[in-house]
């Protein structure tokens, strides 16, 4: 299938490795100039050399969103080397706190906030007037199926159901422009580095055993491709009437009806 995007612009963030890796690559294939960033180096020159090897423009950045002066930063190279940003996938988070609100701290939540949400909603606060002049964006907001029901930290959960907030009232704002907004809720993918990654190797076999028989029907944990395949799939112009949607791609892992 012709997604219709070559030639376009996007910019992933936490896209040197993971969900963000594989959305750089899934747009990469379709002929899309990829922009990345990542907080630190690690990762991040490799990465760019497998976008590079597909024939695509690529650029890539160190930068820590957490701060609030990073997104203009990030957002003014992107524009320098490739032009007007497409297509803005925002991938970057992280988790702090526990699951009981009153042993996760107020720095807890301002930190988780920041990284997850506060980057999202600085970039698209950015990137959404250019769109909205082209008559032509895509926004696809990397949350979580613990921000559609409970689970994870609580400042994580606050943070993601936040995003599939923000995502929702971008698209209603911009529904009529030619701009969507969408977000996708993935479960628990594994992926070298990864949360899923630390949690297999901090517990004993039994215990992930035990993890996965009761948490993930389809027996195993998921992984990054299926993520990158519905960025590129949200992106492209089959997608023009998908607006303000939170897509699970979690192996039948969420329990919430709707």
């Amino acid at each position: 299938m012709d997604m219709g995007i070559s030639g376009k612009n996007a910019l992933v963030t936490g896209g040197s490795r993971g969900l963000g890796r594989q959305a750089a690559l899934a747009l990469a294939r379709e002929g899309v100039n990829v922009a990345i960033c990542a907080r630190g180096e690690d990762r991040l020159g490799e990465t760019a050399s497998e976008l590079r090897e597909l024939g695509v423009s690529v650029s890539s950045s160190v930068a820590d969103l957490g701060e609030p002066e990073a997104a203009a930063e990030l957002l003014g190279k992107v524009e320098s080397d490739l032009g007007p940003v497409d297509i803005l996938v925002n991938n970057v988070g992280g988790s702090l706190g526990t699951s009981d609100i009153l042993n996760s701290s107020v720095d807890d939540f301002q930190h988780v906030m920041d990284v997850n949400l506060w980057s999202a909603v600085r970039l698209m606060k950015l990137a959404l007037p250019g769109m909205k002049e082209r008559a032509w964006g895509r926004v696809i907001n990397i949350s979580s199926i613990y921000g559609r029901e409970h689970g994870g930290t609580a400042p994580y959960m606050t943070a993601k159901a936040a995003m599939i907030a923000a995502s929702k009232s971008a698209a209603m704002t911009l529904a009529s422009t030619g701009v969507t907004v969408n977000s996708i809720a993935p479960g628990s993918i594994l992926f070298p580095g990864g949360s899923w990654d630390r949690f297999i190797n901090n517990n004993t076999p039994e215990d992930v055993d035990e993890f996965v028989e009761r948490n993930l029907p389809a027996g195993k944990f998921g992984w990054p491709e299926p993520i990158g395949a519905t960025v590129a799939f949200l992106a492209s112009e089959h997608a023009d009437l998908i607006m303000g949607a939170c897509i699970n791609v979690d192996g039948g892992q969420s329990h919430n009806l709707f």
